[in-house]
């Protein structure tokens, strides 16, 4: 099979791989790749094959596992309101079960205390335990009295 054949094996593959995203066409077209490289050198029709199979073989078998972990795994730095979880952050108004008031990363964030018992004081320290539409779940970094 001509090499410029392979390419154009290749370049179908990678545009089956642009609309459907699951890395396997991508690895077939490189696949393809290496059987035009191999075509190319004029080794016979056997000769693309085998390079076809084998590339293909290693790419799906220990390329694909690890770039599919790499993508499933959870992003390193967090985004907007999802930023402010774990800050430390400094009692504006009472914070209660039902409402308060919290400085945190230098804006002021309606808070409600995680523990529905407690009641934290103005001045108080408190890390932002989660986020649940505009209002900060505080806990107040020390025992309270």
């Amino acid at each position: 099979m001509p090499w410029f054949a392979w390419l154009l094996a290749a370049a179908a593959l990678g545009a089956a791989e642009f609309f459907t995203l699951t890395l396997v066409f991508g690895l077939l077209a490189g696949a393809a790749l290496a059987a035009a490289v191999v075509a190319g050198v004029g080794i016979g029709l056997l000769g693309q094959l085998v390079a076809l199979g084998l590339t293909a073989a290693v790419g799906l078998a220990l390329v694909r596992p690890v770039a599919l972990r790499q993508m499933a795994g959870t992003p390193l730095t967090r985004e907007g309101s999802d930023a402010l979880i774990g800050k430390r952050a400094e009692v504006v108004r009472e914070v209660t079960a039902t409402h308060g008031l919290i400085k945190v990363s230098g804006e002021e964030w309606t808070a409600r205390a995680l523990d529905e018992s407690q009641v934290i004081p103005v001045g108080a320290l408190v890390d932002v335990m989660e986020i649940e539409g505009a209002t900060a779940v505080v806990y107040p970094r020390e025992l309270l009295p």
